[in-house]
């Protein structure tokens, strides 16, 4: 699998804070790496089981950042 780069800053549940988690692309609220959620989800994690490892999240969050994630790289998600 190649691994396109994900430019987050379009995203409405992502942001950036300085000195958290290193300044990188966290879901709103949380200290959440997007990429995690996404790349669990390539690997054949399904939804529920995420919304399980990621109980902060709605699945309707995860829905959504997998949806932008792949809209970004010019995939369709499964």
């Amino acid at each position: 699998m190649v691994r396109t780069e994900i430019d987050w800053t379009a995203c409405e549940l992502i942001e950036r804070i300085p000195g958290k988690v290193s300044g990188r692309p966290i879901v709103r609220g949380t200290r959440i790496l997007p990429d995690a959620i996404v790349d669990s989800y390539d690997l054949g994690e399904s939804i529920d089981e995420l919304h399980d490892g990621f109980p902060a999240l709605s699945v309707a969050q995860i829905k959504r950042l997998i949806e932008f994630a792949h809209a970004q790289r010019g995939q369709p998600a499964r």
